[in-house]
């Protein structure tokens, strides 16, 4: 299976910025954004907040989807 990689442009403080994805996180964090109640630029900004220096927005995101989801089984 392979799996197609999407780069999206999103405003982070002000700045646009792209960020490149494959469909599957992209789809796994609009899942998660949804059952938190929460808007898709809401969550990307609290991850982009909370992310360590050094570490990419692209990164910071897939580490934030499988955190999500092992924390779930």
């Amino acid at each position: 299976m392979k799996s197609t990689i999407r780069k999206r442009s999103i405003h982070l403080r002000g700045q646009k910025t792209s960020v490149s994805l494959e469909d599957e996180f992209w789809d796994a964090l609009q899942e998660i954004s949804a059952a938190n109640g929460e808007r898709l630029p809401d969550t990307i900004k609290t991850i982009n907040q909370s992310r360590p220096g050094g570490l990419n927005l692209s990164s910071a995101i897939r580490l934030f989807v499988l955190r999500y989801f092992k924390a779930s089984t």
